[in-house]
């Protein structure tokens, strides 16, 4: 008997009991101990003719926000509408879909936006086209990193910048994977993300951390003595020392309830993690055995079924304040998915909170009490 067709007598029947489970409660997502179910007062901007503002930053005179969207265009609110600001890719020909996954290494997928505060400039951790910047007046951005050592960039997700020694921290989530196949990533427990440092003035490419589980966000701290960057799939945070005894060295920062993406300094010195959703047991099983996991894609399940697996079976938003040594101080959420889900980043500005989502049209806008 072939292994292909052991795999799949091992794995429908334990598919089924899962899929029972999850429809029956069991396998939803917890609540968080002492979590406030507050984010469905949020209100909402939607886009429109657009999906998947992952990243929302403001320019160095407070105008925006602006994100990025699923069809490879910068966009920016303006008030009153969304107007374009940039695009990662000038071939736009086949990129008037919203959403068009078999597309997204030619019309660009930005993820991650940061400005530098002194320049004005916008660089941008394009999933497909690597590390990009564009100018204070926008247009199509320019490629800074495509590859490193020799290898190109397959994932690249987010960054951050330290204006003052005039660098760029980023991360590629897979050396395996493209950012379409993230739920194969996932599910094979793949391991080969990285850290790496970009000197603007020098353009070199510096790798500080190799082997990480789906590298995710990454945010400097207040005084930049550290970075964090989040392991999604391992469901934490670590913490690479920049400066002091310990520089070169790294820790886990933070252990959390599901799965961290982006992570955003607030003017405080802490740190808002988005989940893009909470642990449930099914994501423990796939986790603990990788066979599971790999099992699990060789059946004939799509894209839907798979992260409905993953992710309990129920729409839902979770975000997470953590100090400057990585306790948590608060958890917001959004429980019955009513307003938003599968957040992506919560950014913190004049006693609001901008959050963005890689799979909805729209951001959301919650005021702090």
């Amino acid at each position: 008997m072939n292994s292909k067709l052991i795999f799949t007598i091992v794995a429908l029947p334990l598919l089924a009991v899962v899929l029972a489970f999850t429809t029956t409660g069991v396998f939803t997502p917890p609540q968080v101990p002492g979590s406030h179910d507050v984010l469905p007062t949020a209100h909402r901007i939607h886009l429109v003719k657009a999906l998947g503002p992952e990243s929302l930053v403001f320019d160095p005179s407070g105008g925006g926000p602006y994100t990025g969207v699923a069809d490879g265009r910068i966009l920016k609110w303006d008030g009153a509408d969304w107007v374009e600001f940039a695009l990662t890719s000038s071939q736009r020909e086949a990129c008037s879909l919203p959403f068009n996954p078999a597309m997204e290494h030619v019309c660009g997928r930005p993820l991650g936006l940061r400005f530098h505060k002194k320049t004005g400039h916008l660089y941008i951790a394009d999933a497909y086209l690597g590390l990009l910047v564009v100018g204070p007046e926008g247009g199509v951005a320019s490629p800074l990193v495509t590859q490193v050592e020799g290898h190109r960039l397959l994932f690249t997700n987010d960054l951050d910048i330290d204006h003052e020694k005039d660098v760029i921290y980023f991360t590629d989530s897979s050396r395996v994977f493209h950012r379409r196949d993230f739920i194969s990533a996932a599910l094979s427990a793949d391991r080969t993300g990285q850290l790496m440092k970009y000197d603007i003035s020098s353009k070199e490419v510096t790798v500080l951390l190799r082997g990480l589980a789906f590298a995710n966000g990454v945010a400097l701290s207040k005084d930049g003595s550290f970075l964090l960057v989040a392991e999604t799939t391992a469901c934490r945070v670590v913490r690479f020392w920049l400066d002091g005894p310990n520089a070169g060295k790294h820790e886990i920062f933070s252990e959390l309830p599901g799965f961290p993406d982006n992570i955003r300094r607030n003017p405080e010195g802490e740190f808002w993690v988005a989940l893009h959703s909470k642990t449930v047991l099914f994501q423990k099983l796939v986790t603990s055995y990788k066979w599971l996991g790999i099992t699990l894609l060789k059946l004939p399940l799509n894209f839907k079924q798979l992260h409905y697996l993953l992710v309990g079976g129920k729409a839902h938003a979770t975000a997470v304040k953590m100090s400057s040594e990585g306790k948590i101080l608060q958890v917001l959420e959004d429980i019955e998915g009513k307003t938003l889900r599968f957040i992506s980043e919560v950014e913190e500005r004049d006693g609001k909170l901008w959050i963005g989502s890689v799979l909805v049209p729209y951001i959301g806008i919650y005021t702090l009490q």
